[in-house]
């Protein structure tokens, strides 16, 4: 029986993956720069900062990196904080959850002030009981603490314990750690999603089949 569910944030609960594909393009366009095709792809595996030297670089934006690195957070924190819209079902599953009394935290990669935002703009803030990110955590979700100290703090055992995934590798990092596991699929997310389904106790298309498989399997 399940005593806590985990939830990862972007391409779980929230439809936020997309502005990783053209965040890079959107600041371009809001200073009259025309982006250049596939430059989503020239910057997927670049961090933030790396990002914001080859955009000033490559486009010879004459501003320095720092600026444009400062442009393109303003841009995602406007997202988050304006924008950005929860994933189909996902309040109904929350609201679900919390019905049965299952206790719910979240584990996210994601600033705790953009998804605070987010959550409490979309009315789901209420029901989470805590929300644990990377950075404050010290770990990336190649490393299992996120998930460990979200059901330490339920006072749940990992068996005890259902991890919600769409990234291939976060999902193998908690089944290895022995926590049940659930690969959500998003169309702006994780690639391999045959991984994703070969990986998880379970796999969803869509975040509104999820309370028909937690009464089956574990409620």
């Amino acid at each position: 029986m399940i005593k806590g569910i985990i939830f990862d944030i972007d391409g779980v609960l929230l439809d936020s993956l997309g502005i990783w594909d053209d965040l890079g393009a959107r600041y371009l366009q809001s200073i009259g720069v025309e982006p250049e095709e596939g430059l989503n792809e020239i910057l997927f595996s670049m961090s933030m900062e790396q990002g914001a030297a080859y955009l000033n670089e490559h486009y010879n934006l004459q501003k320095t990196d720092a600026e444009v690195h400062m442009g393109l957070s303003k841009m995602l924190e406007d997202f988050y904080f304006y924008e950005v819209l929860p994933k189909p079902g996902a309040k109904e599953l929350l609201e679900f959850v919390k019905a049965k009394g299952i206790k719910i935290t979240a584990a996210t990669s994601s600033p705790r002030i953009h998804i605070g935002k987010a959550l409490e703009r979309n009315g789901m803030l209420m029901f989470i009981e805590k929300i644990f990110t990377n950075e404050e955590v010290g770990a990336s979700k190649h490393s299992p603490e996120i998930y460990n100290q979200a059901s330490a703090f339920m006072g749940t055992k990992p068996s005890e314990t259902l991890v919600f995934e769409d990234s291939l590798y976060a999902l193998k990092t908690a089944k290895n750690a022995g926590f049940n596991t659930v690969g959500v699929y998003d169309m702006k997310g994780e690639t391999d999603q045959e991984g994703v389904k070969n990986t998880g106790d379970h796999y969803v298309l869509e975040l509104s089949e999820c309370p028909a498989l937690l009464e089956q399997f574990y409620c």
